[in-house]
């Protein structure tokens, strides 16, 4: 590997997989590093623990605000309304948003939610039981994020496949089997917005119990939200609550078809299943990496940085790095301790949703192993082409057929 040959902004590296030799000749040789891009100005690549955690946490030294969370450079006329999503907040702004959507996230919620999201999991392998194949992606993987998020914000569960091709226009918006058009993503965040606009409107007129209700209500500094910030809300509980889940559970399930050593340690063991997971989400890392600006001059290992500097964290760097996790690129579903960063590395930011993908996870594999144990890869792997998102789109998978669960 050298210098020359690496090149993160280039989608069609990440397609066959991670670029992991890439990733790990940065932190060996260059932990930060700068990298010119075409379209921007430049950015400041970290890759290591240490560092992503660092800037991760500290939100007054580097903000998600001034030119948003995400790696691309957007048109001035863009930034003023992508600054409303609270992705793209900082404190105390984005603390007092962060608020308003706990409320759909607590402990107690989450843990009220679970019997339901067991009874939709049967559902979902019972549609597939009998069959003895499907594609784990589109099938399973992606159903019960979908369900679930579709019963907090309160869309139907009729209309929750719009959900999916929304998110898959917007977060695949690089990749050729979901962009049919240049104008394709644009085209998903308005049918987003239009369906966001009409549910909103719905809930000030019958309130229900859910999250839509919750934040056509509420105010913000004796303000209610408006049309557009419950649009942008909408779209990132949308997008976050399925997109990112739907990739754990696959990279999940297809990793322990890819070490059978781990899965037979499983089945043999059940009570290894809360330290599976979360190897499973060091090993997936589905969000493989955020933006932040520099907002005054600092020094980060060893690098000093400028006001309105670019840096770029990657948390699937860091989620390998070997000065944190011993054989890092081993599968081990034992691995303690494992102080992961696939949910950001603590701060402000540390997703919202963490309990709520934890409890998915464990039942969609406690589901899994109980009614499916052998299913096994039935051709290629389909990998979102992106180097944002560490998607898988297609995963045929074969089992031996099942009963049903339902009479």
């Amino acid at each position: 590997m050298k210098l020359e040959d690496v090149d993160l902004t280039n989608p069609d590296n990440f397609v066959a997989g991670v670029p992991h030799d890439m990733l790990a000749y940065l932190r060996h040789e260059h932990p930060v590093y700068w990298h010119e891009e075409t379209d921007g100005p430049g950015f400041f690549a970290f890759t290591r623990h240490a560092d992503v955690v660092k800037i991760n946490q500290d939100n007054l030294t580097f903000s998600s605000h001034r030119r948003t969370a995400l790696i691309n450079e957007l048109p001035e006329a863009d930034l003023a309304q992508q600054q409303l999503m609270m992705l793209n907040m900082d404190p105390p702004l984005h603390t007092r948003y962060r608020l308003l959507v706990n409320k759909g996230f607590t402990p107690r919620r989450v843990a009220g939610l679970e019997e339901q999201a067991r009874q939709m999991t049967a559902s979902i392998i019972d549609n597939v039981a009998e069959r003895g194949e499907c594609d784990f992606v589109t099938d399973i993987a992606a159903e019960l994020p979908l369900q679930i998020i579709a019963e907090l914000l309160g869309v139907p569960q009729k209309e929750r496949h719009l959900v999916f091709d929304w998110s898959n226009r917007m977060i695949g918006q690089e990749d050729p089997e979901y962009q049919l058009s240049a104008e394709a993503p644009a085209e998903a965040a308005i049918e987003l917005y239009a369906y966001a606009h009409q549910l909103a409107a719905d809930r000030r007129a019958d309130p229900h119990d859910d999250l839509m209700s919750v934040l056509t209500s509420v105010e913000v500094d004796g303000e209610r939200l408006s049309e557009l910030e419950l649009d942008l809300f909408f779209l990132m509980l949308t997008v976050a609550g399925n997109e990112t889940t739907r990739n754990l559970i696959s990279h999940g399930q297809l990793a322990l078809m890819e070490h059978p050593d781990q899965r037979a340690k499983l089945l043999a063991n059940p009570d290894l299943l809360p330290s599976a997971i979360e190897e499973m989400l060091r090993w997936a890392s589905p969000v493989m990496h955020f933006r932040r600006t520099v907002t005054t001059d600092t020094e980060v290992g060893g690098q000093p940085l400028k006001d309105g500097d670019k840096v770029v964290i990657w948390y699937i760097s860091a989620n390998r790095d070997e000065a944190v996790f011993d054989d890092p690129y081993t599968f081990d579903i034992t691995r303690q301790p494992n102080p992961h960063v696939a949910f950001g590395g603590g701060g402000p930011h540390f997703c919202l949703g963490a309990n709520l993908a934890r409890m998915e996870i464990r039942v969609m594999f406690e589901e899994l192993l109980k009614r499916v144990p052998d299913m096994e890869l039935a051709g290629d792997v389909s990998r979102l082409r992106s180097n944002f998102i560490n998607g898988i789109k297609h995963l045929p998978v074969s089992f031996s057929p099942a009963p049903t669960t339902s009479p």
